[in-house]
């Protein structure tokens, strides 16, 4: 596979592991994979099986929360493709289950910097470059509201809010802006809110990926 194969552009905000990781890999046999997460080392893993079966990525280890690097990587995309033809956004900050009135406040601020403004500021960068064509993907979480979800469940909620919004005001316009439910997962995140869970009852972060992209017709072809 070489650049004149690809369909286009695929930027993806948390993708060094989980269902971010396993997307990456899915969609990287039809389109250039732009790769964002903080973990470097999840990045590299990420390229080299990207580029094991053929298909190429550019990697962009950052904190979705910096601006100046969200701005920096955006202009970037712009000045080197022009557009993005699909963004997937499964980067999401857990904080520990607590009781709400225990709450840590220093958890609270960094769950609605990285779940909440984060994502506010991706969507006003990201939506010039998918234009009236592009499609967004947003990956929703039922527990808001649940016990001791607190900061995740109350900041993951106003992520959804927005991704809702957007969907809405875009509807007849484009972009296409989607919200997927998944299964449980055995990822990271699951682990830290469900320790000693029988992983191997859940869904794969593979199979998973592979139903997301299917359902809102972003499925590879070939």
């Amino acid at each position: 596979m070489n650049n004149t194969d690809l369909n286009g552009i695929a930027l993806i905000t948390g993708a060094s592991r989980g269902l971010g990781a396993a997307l990456a890999i899915t969609l990287a046999k039809t389109h250039h994979i732009v790769a964002v997460a903080r973990t470097t080392g999840g990045l590299e893993e990420i390229d080299d099986a990207i580029n094991s079966k053929g298909g190429r990525a550019t990697l962009a280890p950052m904190d979705i929360g910096n601006a100046d690097a969200v701005a920096h990587l955006c202009r970037s995309i712009s000045d080197r493709w022009g557009k993005v033809d699909i963004w997937l956004h499964t980067a999401i900050h857990a904080s520990p289950l607590t009781p709400a009135n225990h709450l840590d406040i220093g958890d609270w601020q960094k769950s609605v910097d990285i779940n909440a403004t984060a994502t506010a500021r991706l969507i006003t960068f990201i939506a010039p470059l998918l234009g009236e064509a592009g499609t967004a993907l947003f990956f929703d979480d039922t527990v808001s509201g649940g016990k001791f979800y607190s900061a995740y469940g109350a900041t993951k909620a106003a992520q959804i809010a927005l991704a809702k919004s957007w969907r809405a005001e875009t509807a007849k316009i484009g972009p296409k802006v989607h919200i997927h439910n998944p299964k449980p997962m055995p990822t990271a995140t699951r682990a830290r809110f469900h320790p000693g869970e029988d992983r191997d009852s859940l869904e794969s972060t593979e199979a998973e990926a592979i139903r997301a992209l299917s359902k809102y017709d972003l499925l590879p072809r070939h």
